[in-house]
């Protein structure tokens, strides 16, 4: 087939020799950017200890049984946020200050902490008191966003997220009609203006509007990206290659935990994690567009330009030209156009495409699952380690670095067993074990914190997957698209799952019962997909649907007559 053949000089002179070691290491160093800017939230929006402030100058300061001179003395002695502090002003004033109301007692005898006498309540028309023993300055203290504002701070992840979300479809698509590479340069440039432009926001709104379009920019490169670093390696390196792609991505975590820790000032904090960006956006526009994507845009020079930079740089020889596949192409068009089958090869393509008939359908939909399940778990699972205790710093750490074995343990896995065969008996491990930490006594809490990290490991082997699973299963015309769209479903359940840990208060094991069914859920339909494991990648709608369907494919071998124009979708599919 066209595709075989394709996939057959890229294999050639592909790889991970010097030029794709090149493109590769240049590429997925971008994305540890995007691992950052995720996460970057974590620290930048901490609600600190906060009381209601006063109107003077403070004298004493009481909280139970402890005093001291100023409010800073007792930040350290005050255990509980529904407990109160009482403070006396140098005006012989006594108020009672909680998070956010204050009251002034009517009669001022000895400062003591319990009163029973008239007192009148106030609201905070003076602002709010911060402990800033570990942060100097977050946007929660900058803009006040506690109490009747506190709802502004939920939504900052959430919106950023639906930010990756719109950039997911957004970015794919365009790289399916422009190129990668165009959008590779554009979205790099984007993470790094954006990500500048977020520390120099003047107010809360400012900040939104800006970290939505840093996310649709972080979004759009990682999945560009994937679809990038995949087309340029060959069949051997390719599962290898993109899923250390996500080990960028958790560096990226990590170093979130560090830069975190060592500066305490948000905006210094964010100028810090942006510069990361810039060695890669100096250097980017030097990568080239990849070969399939010139191929099914017939620009046939510059494919075969691309195909001979890279066989100089690895000292190898092309074993065919592209015209000669041109010939293939041409002869396949005299015979096998005819009337309402002639689809122009210049069309372009859109979602709908995935659904074209019921065998990609079906496999969009469990694909979309997948994604869907992969990321609420992995955030609820998230969200759930910062009540582990401890540094809150060598937590997230520790985070981003249970990911990089699980990346390794699924590159193993699918190299030996399938993509498939990995995929499923992980996506149920992690619905077990989401039952089982639901029988886990609560002060068994060592017991507890293993069982939430081998649910991360699990999901994070699912999750990292999926991307280049996703890659193989859907042809060249609409793989940025089948990739921008799964990456969509994604982050439905990356702004799903703050709200999913919200009902703890319905019941303290609901987020994982429902990470438990989803996952369940996507495991068994994921039986019904096939595998890809040493399959060149396929070109047309028609190559994809029959993936996996007879003996011929488990061959990576199709049929003369089912050769297809590489780019070109027909209307009818045989199903």
């Amino acid at each position: 087939k066209y595709s075989t053949a394709t996939e057959g000089i890229m294999h050639h002179i592909s790889g991970i020799n010097k030029f794709q070691a090149y493109v590769y290491f240049a590429s997925v160093f971008q994305a540890m950017s995007c691992g950052i800017h995720y996460l970057a939230s974590v620290f930048m929006a901490v609600t600190p200890n906060f009381v209601c402030d006063i109107p003077g100058n403070v004298s004493r300061v009481l909280s139970y049984n402890s005093s001291g001179s100023s409010i800073e003395d007792i930040w350290t002695l005050w255990t509980s946020r529904e407990n109160y502090i009482v403070v006396y002003l140098e005006n012989g004033e006594t108020w009672e200050l909680n998070q956010c109301s204050r009251s002034k007692r009517e009669v001022n005898s000895d400062l003591t902490y319990e009163y029973k006498g008239n007192k009148s309540e106030f609201s905070c028309s003076d602002g709010f008191l911060y402990d800033h023993a570990k942060w100097k300055s977050t946007i929660v203290t900058e803009w006040d966003l506690v109490c009747d504002r506190e709802w502004l701070a939920k939504l900052i992840q959430p919106t950023f997220m639906l930010g990756v979300l719109i950039g997911a479809v957004i970015f794919g698509d365009i790289a399916d009609r422009m190129g990668r590479q165009r959008v590779i340069w554009f979205t790099s440039a984007g993470q790094f203006v954006f990500g500048i432009a977020v520390a120099f926001t003047f107010d809360y709104y400012s900040f939104v509007v800006v970290r939505f379009l840093l996310a649709m920019v972080s979004s759009g490169y990682l999945v560009v990206a994937f679809v990038y670093v995949t087309e340029f390696v060959g069949t051997k390196a390719r599962t290898w290659a993109s899923m250390h792609v996500h080990a960028f991505f958790a560096v990226g975590v990590m170093v979130v935990a560090l830069v975190g820790f060592l500066v305490r000032t948000w905006w210094v904090y964010q100028i810090f994690l942006s510069i990361t960006t810039l060695p890669f956006v100096l250097c980017c526009w030097m990568l080239p567009e990849t070969p399939f994507w010139l191929l099914s845009e017939e620009r046939y020079e510059d494919a075969q330009k691309v195909i001979d930079i890279m066989a100089r740089w690895n000292k190898v020889s092309t074993p065919c030209k592209v015209s000669e596949l041109c010939s293939v192409q041409q002869d396949h068009l005299g015979n096998g156009r005819t009337g309402d089958n002639d689809v122009s090869s210049t069309k372009k393509h859109n979602i709908l495409d995935l659904f074209c008939n019921w065998p990609i359908a079906r496999r969009t939909i469990t694909v979309w699952l997948v994604w869907f399940t992969g990321s609420l778990g992995y955030y609820v699972f998230s969200l759930s380690s910062v009540n582990l205790g401890g540094n809150e710093y060598l937590n997230l750490f520790l985070i981003g670095a249970v990911e990089l074995p699980s990346y390794v343990i699924a590159c193993i896995g699918m190299d030996k067993l399938g993509r498939r065969n990995t995929l499923i008996p992980f996506l149920l491990s992690s619905a077990l074990i989401c039952v089982l930490i639901m029988f886990i006594p609560q002060d068994f809490n060592i017991l507890i914190i293993l069982a939430n990290m081998a649910g991360k490991f699990s999901i994070g082997v699912a999750f990292g997957l999926i991307y280049l699973y996703t890659a193989e299963l859907y042809p060249t015309i609409v793989r940025s698209l089948a990739v921008g769209s799964g990456s969509m479903m994604c982050r439905v359940g990356s702004v799903v799952a703050p709200f999913c840990v919200y009902l703890r208060s319905v019941w303290i094991f609901m987020p994982l019962l429902l990470v438990g069914i989803m996952a369940l859920l996507s495991g068994i339909l994921t039986i019904m997909l096939p595998e890809t494991l040493g399959k060149p990648l396929t070109n047309t709608l028609i190559e994809a649907a029959e993936l996996g369907r007879n003996t011929e494919n488990s061959s990576g071998k199709t049929r003369p007559e089912k050769i297809e124009m590489f780019g070109q979708e027909t209307a009818n599919i045989e199903k």
